[in-house]
């Protein structure tokens, strides 16, 4: 199969695509327009000096006819005379309308495409307004619109669908975050009246051991899928835009992140080097996007491994690496690990200490910042993991 072959066309602005259009139809228009004046001057000069040849014939010219005697010789001369200064004049003159006319094309050309490229700004720019305002949007302020001022064009038309999709993202938004608040309610109520009579069979000397071991099993079931729904719902709200940003150092948060982690298990040695980088946003969120990076490398470990963490600054952005041992992974995998309930090999599948949602909410409170993530595999097995945000402005 034959590679396509890249359009010029295609990677130029729609200003400078209508610019060319502008000036090349206007040339060939003006082209046109100079071909045919040639062509009808030509004609005009063509009837005017042959309508009276002999008028244009020079004086000596005549006077040599007359004292010759000879009227045929005269007539011949007179008309060779004639048709080589007819000629003459003709050739100049249309020499001098060619070089005229190509150098006002070329002057109204120059003219014509600026003129093409000023009024192609000013026609798009309410599209210019259209994409500023998309890019501005986010789902904090969704209530801001267009409310393009102008004619009832196809411009005006585009920016009024844009406001009337804005509207129906708007309410989806509302209804989401009011789902969440709801779901949060009506889903941890049951489970926490479960686990309080679960619990309280435990305690009671009244009931016999088969009963204590079947609440024992329910009660880990009933902790599982309380941290289910508490990572669904933190994914959920990761995945918004932070609505209270704050400057927040990293080094803070790790800190406190390693500090809700408690003991490392399996002898797993945690090196933390901290450096100085700070993060508009959401303290809560970054906190939770460092407890499960560190988590998910603690987790996934060998008995007797390593986790090294650290925070600081490159090219302008906060960087937060986590990196750690363990058994090799494969690149070619490397994008599962951030889906909703997916796990590299089978034997993660049932893993019943989380709900399979912690690198994914990692990932949701990034792309919430505004941020990245790069991730490879260490040849001597594990990952590194290097998640960059926009740094604040104050550092």
């Amino acid at each position: 199969m034959r590679a396509a072959v890249p359009n010029p066309m295609a990677r130029m602005s729609v200003r400078a695509r209508l610019t060319l259009v502008y000036g090349a139809l206007f040339l060939v228009s003006t082209t046109v327009l100079v071909v045919t004046l040639y062509a009808l001057t030509a004609r005009a000069i063509e009837a005017r000096f042959g309508s009276n040849p002999i008028s244009s014939v020079r004086p000596s010219v005549v006077e040599e006819i007359i004292t010759s005697g000879d009227r045929a010789r005269a007539i011949a001369t007179a008309k060779e005379e004639l048709a080589r200064q007819l000629e003459a004049q003709k050739q100049e003159v249309l020499a001098q309308l060619l070089q005229t006319s190509l150098l006002m094309l070329l002057a109204f050309g120059l003219v014509a495409v600026l003129i093409g490229y000023l009024v192609a700004g000013r026609m798009l720019r309410p599209l210019h307004t259209v994409t500023a305002t998309a890019r501005r949007l986010s789902e904090s302020n969704l209530h801001e619109r267009i409310a393009l001022a102008g004619p009832q064009d196809e411009i005006k038309d585009l920016a009024d669908t844009f406001d009337r999709m804005l509207d129906r993202l708007g309410r989806a938004f509302d209804a989401q975050r009011r789902f969440v608040a709801n779901a949060s309610h009506e889903l941890r109520t049951p489970l926490t009246i479960n686990r309080t009579v679960l619990e309280v069979a435990i305690a009671s000397r009244k009931n016999p051991p088969e009963t204590k071991a079947l609440a024992d099993v329910l009660l880990g079931n009933t902790a599982r899928h309380e941290r289910l729904i508490e990572g669904l719902l933190l994914l959920a709200r990761s995945e918004r835009e932070p609505q209270d940003r704050t400057a927040t150092p990293l080094p803070d948060v790790v800190r406190s992140a390693l500090d809700q982690l408690g003991e490392p298990p399996g002898e797993v040695d945690v090196e933390a080097r901290l450096e100085d980088a700070v993060v508009e946003g959401d303290a809560v969120l970054l906190e939770r996007c460092a407890v499960n990076l560190l988590e998910n490398a603690l987790k996934y470990n060998v008995p007797g491994g390593r986790v090294w963490v650290r925070t600081g600054l490159r090219d302008g952005m906060a960087v937060l690496h986590v990196a750690n041992t363990g058994k090799p992974v494969p690149s070619y995998e490397l994008g599962r690990i951030f889906e909703p309930f997916r796990r590299l090999r089978a034997d993660r599948i049932g893993s019943a200490e989380g709900a399979g949602l912690g690198l994914s909410i990692v990932r949701a409170v990034v792309d919430a910042h505004g941020g990245r993530i790069d991730t490879l595999p260490r040849p001597d097995g594990g990952l590194a993991i290097t998640v960059l945000f926009p740094a604040s402005a104050g550092r």
